[in-house]
């Protein structure tokens, strides 16, 4: 049946044609379909061996260099946060294979001045997958200014990849069984504590002040952040601890007088000092002072 043409004035309008998709980015979509589909074909043609990825497993982790990378520890207020690594985590990834993980910035707002970005982890044979969404804004906060606006991109760059990095960690966490990073966590302590094995105990501890002092850290910064403990007397447990804080200091995670404070003086020594300067000196600090006793006054007696 024929309809006029004027009936179909209020016919519904077509949908609009989707946006125009250059060659390029058609083949990048296509290259990383097939991408992921091979990589899911090869994980199950080859299936981990979690044998042989536990041996791997402990044989980083027994190695000193990578022990020392795989934990963090700085202050926050009175208290010490500490944990393990990005390195941590990635090495647990290779060791553990057929694991995929990433970070993405998804939108870029600089009017607002803020990054949404994307943490994932897929592990390839089981199909677990974990990923979050979240906000970074372009601020650095600092203890003493509060928050700046970060404008060069570079500082924007490092400040996302930081926040992603710890995103990517616990999801790479997510996916990995919960005995495996266990028992690297374990090897990994064990290697920081007994040190590279090739030195005493005596010889670590004194390249472990020198390290410091060449930062501006005294020997007293470190015996109090030992507990008050001199450094003759420290333990493995004792260098390992402050190799993972030479590595805090070393990735930026804290600073040296956030972890080593100067110590402040007190009023009861600004009084005993205060004290000793005005008790009577003797001739030669009288005279640094400024203050010459009467009868030694220069040229005082010269004619006698």
């Amino acid at each position: 049946m024929n309809f006029p043409v004027e009936q179909h004035q209020f016919a519904v309008p077509a949908a609009p044609a989707p946006a125009f998709v250059g060659q390029g980015t058609a083949v990048e979509q296509s290259r990383a379909v097939a991408e992921v589909q091979a990589a899911v074909i090869v994980a199950r043609q080859f299936p981990r061996n979690e044998a042989l990825a536990v041996q791997k497993m402990r044989t980083g982790f027994a190695q000193h260099t990578l022990a020392v990378r795989s934990f963090f520890r700085f202050r926050r207020g009175t208290s010490n946060v500490s944990g393990e690594t990005i390195q941590f985590a990635k090495e647990l990834a290779r060791c553990w294979t057929n694991i995929h993980y990433g970070v993405h910035e998804l939108r870029r707002d600089d009017a607002n001045g803020e990054s949404e970005m994307q943490a994932w982890a897929w592990d390839l044979e089981t199909n677990e997958r974990a990923s979050t969404t979240f906000i970074v804004p372009h601020t650095r906060w600092t203890k003493d200014n509060g928050g700046t606006r970060l404008e060069d991109p570079r500082d924007v760059y490092e400040n996302n990849s930081n926040n992603g990095a710890r995103r990517l960690r616990e999801m790479i966490f997510s996916v990995l069984p919960d005995w495996f990073r266990e028992q690297a966590k374990t090897i990994a302590t064990n290697t920081v504590e007994n040190g590279q094995g090739d030195k005493p105990l005596a010889q670590r501890t004194a390249d472990c002040i020198a390290h410091f002092e060449a930062l501006g850290v005294t020997v007293e910064q470190l015996e109090e952040n030992r507990s008050g403990r001199a450094s003759g007397k420290w333990t493995n447990l004792d260098l390992g601890q402050l190799s993972i804080i030479s590595e805090s200091i070393r990735r930026g995670e804290v600073t040296v007088d956030e972890e080593f404070p100067q110590q402040r003086v007190t009023a009861a020594e600004i009084t005993r000092q205060a004290s000793e300067h005005s008790s009577p000196a003797a001739p030669e600090q009288a005279a640094e002072g400024g203050q010459w006793p009467a009868a030694r006054q220069p040229g005082a007696g010269a004619e006698s």
